[in-house]
């Protein structure tokens, strides 16, 4: 029988999204990893580019943690496993400590680990304090270790707000405002970790800065119960999956690429954009990403368009995701106005918006079974078919994301996170199966508008 494990852990949040969780999160890791620590960080909730810092920070494979996409007995595994290997568990939180349902205050309090407190020190002296002290008390139950001040300007700034704290709050130190340390972002998020040619120093340089201002002593272990032993079934022993991964498709999450290892899958890996024709594959997965930085690059890969179009042709299982999903339609426009043709299988038009066009985490019934997942994305579009399911959000909302089906072909804004249903998976990527219930063209040609499930304010949306 599994017994518990012991490894120190801290969960790492803030007031709010922005505050610079992940730049402190990436320079925990380095600075312990540069001690000679085993390292293993974990992020809340849905992200793909958090992670991809996190890897680089940590040399070791990085996960996702959520008490509804991921779910209990999954995430408690994941930690589990972590606590037998590592030194020091880091887990950056998402958004602001109590924001959604559940929170990542809730996941700390459910497996006790104790909460570090980021706060963006900008333009703030005693305000630090009240901030700090609103964190740590707001739920007398949460296990809170200190505050740790982001964004710093000087020595006498750091004294300033690490005198304001009261009852006792634990000073971790401070990080400054160097412009060498901040990680960069665009629309989605931070810029990808392969975009950056001088990740390693920034990672280096914030580890250096934290190093010299806070205790680099672990904190207490914190017991993680041991899990239910869950075997993954060989449902797709054999069968060849190609998976997109290059500049424009990179959002995957590890868990679900080792879900289909587990299940007997053998992963190829190829690019859209480089590449001239696909792996021998039975099966095709086009997650999401950053098409619209690279469509007309896309668009003039002509090989690659006719060797998807005849994937589909075939008959093959072809599992398509937000970005790969637009790749799928007739064109993507930018932005600037720059349109590119792309695949055509699915009709339709996608155009980039300046603004987010939804965000909310998703729960979708197929006729394969029912999957967990969220979207998050920037674009509209439309398309003459009707959809076979739409996505209901657990924290309500408006509308729901759509998804389409053609064929074998799957396509929708919802990335899916695989592990919250393994059999359904097995069922998207089979090539020996009856073909699905496939989507119909809707009744006339006018476009099929819907409102994405996002938050009140936001525009609607046309999936």
């Amino acid at each position: 029988m599994n017994q518990p494990r012991h490894c120190p852990a801290v969960l790492i949040a803030a007031p709010a999204s922005g505050q610079g969780k992940t730049t402190v999160t990436a320079a925990l890791a380095r600075l312990h990893c540069n001690l000679g620590r085993k390292v293993r960080v974990f992020k809340c909730g849905p992200d793909f580019l958090d992670p991809m810092i996190h890897e680089r920070a940590s040399g070791a494979p990085v996960y996702q943690l959520d008490m509804w996409m991921v779910g209990e007995q999954e995430s408690r595994r994941l930690l589990w496993e972590a606590a037998g290997e590592a030194d020091l568990i880091l887990i950056e939180g998402v958004m602001g400590l109590f924001d959604g349902t559940p929170s990542s205050a809730d996941l700390a309090r459910h497996f006790g680990v104790p909460v570090l407190g980021v706060i963006d020190g900008t333009a703030m002296a005693q305000t630090f304090g009240a901030l700090a002290l609103g964190l740590a008390r707001y739920q007398p139950d949460l296990p809170f270790a200190g505050v740790l001040a982001n964004r710093v300007g000087t020595l006498r700034h750091a004294q300033l707000l690490e005198g304001s704290l009261t009852e006792g709050l634990r000073w971790y130190g401070a990080l400054s405002r160097e412009t060498g340390i901040e990680l960069p972002s665009r629309h989605l998020g931070l810029v990808q970790a392969s975009e950056l040619n001088d990740l390693d120093v920034r990672l280096d340089a914030a580890a250096q800065a934290l190093g010299s201002s806070c205790e680099v002593a672990l904190p207490p272990p914190v017991t993680f119960a041991a899990p239910a032993v869950i075997e993954a079934e060989p449902l797709l022993a054999g069968v060849r999956i190609a998976v997109a991964r290059d500049e424009a498709f990179a959002f995957t999450y590890g868990a679900s690429l080792d879900l289909l290892r587990a299940m007997g899958a053998e992963l190829s890996f190829f690019s859209p954009i480089h590449d001239r024709q696909l792996p021998e594959a039975d099966s095709l997965y086009l997650p999401g990403g950053y098409p619209e930085l690279h469509h007309q690059a896309l668009s003039a890969n002509i090989p690659m368009l006719e060797a998807i179009r005849a994937h589909h042709a075939a008959g093959k299982p072809l599992l398509a995701e937000c970005g790969g999903m637009l790749y799928l339609l007739d064109s993507l426009t930018d932005v600037h106005g720059s349109r590119a043709e792309l695949v055509g299988l699915l009709q339709g038009d996608a155009v980039m918006q300046k603004k987010l066009a939804a965000l909310a985490l998703q729960s979708v019934e197929l006729p394969e079974g029912v999957l967990r997942g969220h979207t998050y994305h920037h674009s509209l579009t439309n398309t003459e078919w009707a959809p076979i399911a739409r996505g209901l959000s657990p924290n309500g909302g408006r509308g729901a994301e759509a998804v389409y089906r053609q064929g074998r072909m799957t396509a929708s804004y919802v990335h899916f996170y695989f592990p919250s249903n393994p059999r359904a998976v097995a069922a998207l990527f089979a090539p020996d199966l009856e073909t699905p219930i496939a989507g119909k063209p809707a009744p006339t040609v006018d476009r099929v508008e819907t409102q994405s499930n996002v938050g009140g304010g936001l525009p609607p949306m046309r999936p």
